[in-house]
């Protein structure tokens, strides 16, 4: 069954709903009692692509698009999304980088049970960050990630900043081939290394695209990385560029792309905001991945003089500050598993990867619970290390909080908050939080074969959680 963009986005106002959980269960009774200026109703079904012209791609969309539907609301209000799962098979949504209840988080068998084919669930919460996210499910991953299903999510600030425009820009690497058909979204030999990487890039869904800008203003520019596999070595040779933001906190803004040092490597789940000055009319710039042409960035007739001033920073999330004077420091080691495991005990891919010795078992429905790999309390304040014992970079990312990264024996680092890290090869990183959301919560590699064959394990957060 296919649908159209208008069939499958729409207002919610004056809608009560019932939603049946896996086995029929009822797991939502009726329209949620709160003031919600942002509802979407949202619909996940197979879709035909043209990825390659002239070859339909057998895809999976949110809202009738791949990448999927944006969804926008404000800071600090309520965003409520009643999903429908018109796939044939169960799936969730995960709100990547969003700090919400452990209720709305979407990890299988964990946060809630599967939306099954068919059934229905709403989203809501409370947004108390701005910023660039996304949303994907955390349900056969590399499947259904790999045939579209992830959209952006957009939180603007509570008050207007100084940017007067914005483009938003999801990159994303397709498993397919000249004819658009779908290559493997996960082969071993390549789940064991830097991950199976796709062939055809894409911003926005469109290959090479030409992006234009007003000539001479400087424009937001959201870049989500929404890919399974791919970190991009982002640059703008020759053009005018700032950082503002990072995985959606904001940063004293900083030189971006026009030289190797400021190159800016964005890892799979992680966001960069930028400032772009559009360069003069009928000029053009080359968005790049290393030397790789991603995009052309063309100036366009701008009826308004030339931006003058750079905008102010953006006004910082309010994430708490740990304190690191009395905060618990708890040690993590990413590594490689040295073999190959066979397919035992119900598991769905084989154990190429483990955090301190373990391997996540799981398999994507997460049914063989394994203990957490830490248990916080809640309120505390800690420090992980992160180490990275293999030859291969590890975007580390952690469902429910953000983490402040402190420093790194590979990098210069200005502390920053984020909620995904790309540690690097033989890396070793600190981060330090406040556990301050109660939860059974996901950390994992965001390289989706890689947390598929063991990269992953949960976080316990508060004394109900710790068990």
């Amino acid at each position: 069954m296919s649908f159209t963009r208008r069939q499958v986005l729409g207002g919610l106002a004056g809608l009560a709903v019932v939603g049946l959980g896996a086995g029929g269960a009822r797991i939502w009774l009726a329209r949620p009692q709160v003031a919600a200026e942002h509802d979407y109703e949202l619909i996940a079904a197979p879709l035909d692509l043209e990825l390659v012209p002239g070859h339909k791609t057998p895809g999976l969309a949110y809202g009738g698009q791949a990448p999927g539907v944006e969804i926008r609301a404000r800071q600090g209000d309520w965003l409520r999304v009643r999903f429908t799962n018109k796939l044939d098979q169960p799936t969730t949504i995960h709100w990547h980088g969003i700090r919400l209840p452990i209720e709305m988080d979407g990890v299988p068998y964990i946060s809630q049970p599967p939306v099954q084919p068919g059934e229905s669930f709403i989203y809501q919460f409370k947004t108390p960050d701005a910023g660039s996210y996304w949303y994907h499910p955390h349900l056969m991953s590399s499947e259904q990630l790999g045939r579209g299903l992830v959209g952006p999510l957009i939180i603007d600030e509570r008050e207007p900043t100084e940017f007067a425009s914005e483009k938003v820009l999801n990159l994303k690497t397709w498993h397919v081939d000249e004819e658009g058909a779908f290559t493997p979204f996960s082969v071993p030999r390549e789940a064991a290394r830097e991950g199976t990487r796709g062939r055809l890039s894409t911003i926005n869904g469109e290959h090479l695209p030409v992006i234009e800008l007003p000539a001479g203003e400087i424009v937001r520019v959201r870049i989500l990385n929404l890919d399974n596999t791919v970190t991009y070595r982002l640059n703008l040779p020759g053009g005018e560029a700032k950082i503002y933001a990072i995985d959606g906190h904001p940063v004293e803004p900083r030189p971006f792309g026009a030289s190797a040092k400021d190159q800016y490597w964005i890892g799979p789940g992680m966001r960069l905001e930028l400032g772009v000055r559009g360069p003069a009319e009928d000029t053009e710039l080359s968005l790049r991945n290393g030397p790789v042409r991603l995009a052309t960035i063309r100036g366009v007739a701008n009826p308004k003089a030339p931006t003058a001033n750079w905008p102010a920073p953006l006004p910082h999330n309010p994430v708490a500050e740990p304190d690191m004077a009395n905060a618990e420091t708890i040690n993590f080691k990413f590594e490689w598993v040295g073999a190959m495991s066979d397919y035992s005990k119900g598991q769905s891919a084989p154990s190429l990867w483990q955090i301190n010795g373990v391997a996540w078992q799981g398999g994507e429905e997460h049914k063989h619970n394994a203990p957490p790999l830490a248990k916080l309390k809640e309120g505390k304040s800690y420090i992980f290390v992160l180490r990275n014992m293999t030859q291969y970079q590890h975007p580390i990312h952690l469902h429910g909080m953000a983490f402040k990264v402190l420093d790194s024996d590979r990098r210069d680092i200005i502390p920053y908050f984020t909620d995904t890290y790309l540690l690097g090869k033989n890396e070793t990183a600190r981060v330090a939080l406040v556990a301050d959301n109660p939860g059974l919560w996901m950390f994992h590699c965001h390289v989706i074969d890689h947390m598929e064959t063991g990269l992953m394990g949960t976080i316990a957060v508060g004394e109900a959680w710790c068990g």
